[in-house]
This record gives C-alpha cells, structure tokens and sequence, in this order.
C-alpha cells in the first residue's frame, strides 16, 4: 500500500494551533452566536430549540474543516467540536441547577390571548400573525378564541393553549 506513504500524517493530526487557543476560540465563538441567536430567534425551527440550531450548526461548520486537507488539521477541528459541546452541555446544566440562570438564557413565556381576546401588541412583538395563532388553536381543538382562557408562546417558540 505505497499511497499510505505518500499522507502527510502530521498535518492531519498534529493541531496547527495550541490547545489553550483552540479552546478561548471555542468559548468566544459559542457565547458571541449563542448572544446573537438568543437576542434575535425565540420561535423554533420544526422542534429544534435556538441552542440545539446553535451546536449543529457551528459544529457542521468546525467538522467541514477536518475533511479538506487545506483547512484546520482534525485535531484542530475536533478540540473546537468538544468545546461547543462542553458549552452546550454546561449552559443546560446550569439552566437545571440554577433558575436564576435559567431566566438569562430562555425567553419567558409571553401571553397571546388573555380570557378569549388576542394581545395584539405582545402578538407583534413576536411576529405571529393572527392567521398563525388561529391555526395552532385549531390545532388544540378550539373553533374560536373566545374559548381560550389564556395562549403563551413558550420559551422553545411552541404555542401553549389552556381551554375555559
């Protein structure tokens, strides 16, 4: 197998970079997207919160990087990888063990109807339209909103409906 002589095998696994910088890159990347998303998205995409769009798609990006032989060595790209991970991991842990933390990083609740009657003001700020909200109440069951006592759109963009 003379094409197994012929891979430069240090520059595939040897980082071009050092650790300590691959893992405060890692950091400031996530916290810098994690702060754009959070301050921009609140709806989810199909299921998929804001924090689950964040690690596949930085992770996507770092893992495209060990397959070109011009690009980070795999090394590189798998460091990087196990920091966004490890953030992800972190922050949901410290959502769990500290509300108040829980409260910085999730969008509370926001009501949308309020005993049969649509809070258009908070509906705008959100950008769901009438025509969307009807039809997450159709959805639940309901024909008009007057038989909804209370609708939140929660922290993952999901639309909560409690029934009079």
């Amino acid at each position: 197998m003379p094409w197994l002589s012929s891979i430069d095998w240090r520059s595939i696994f040897m980082p071009e970079l050092g650790v300590a910088e691959l893992l405060v890159r890692g950091v400031l990347m996530y916290s810098i997207v994690f702060v754009l998303l959070r301050l921009v998205l609140r709806r989810n995409v199909g299921g998929i919160g804001t924090m689950d769009v964040l690690v596949i798609v930085l992770v996507s990006e770092l893992a495209g990087q060990g397959f070109l032989p011009d690009s980070r060595s795999i090394v590189d790209s798998a460091i990087v990888i196990l920091v966004i991970l490890s953030c992800s991991y972190t922050i949901e842990w410290l959502q769990y063990r500290f509300p108040a933390f829980e409260r910085l990083t999730r969008e509370p609740k926001l009501k949308l109807i309020e005993d049969g009657h649509l809070l258009r003001q908070n509906m705008r700020r959100e950008f769901v339209t009438e025509e969307e909200l009807m039809a997450q109440i159709r959805e639940k069951g309901c024909e008009d909103c007057r038989e909804i006592k209370a609708a939140y759109i929660e922290a993952d963009g999901r639309i909560s409906i409690i029934k009079r």
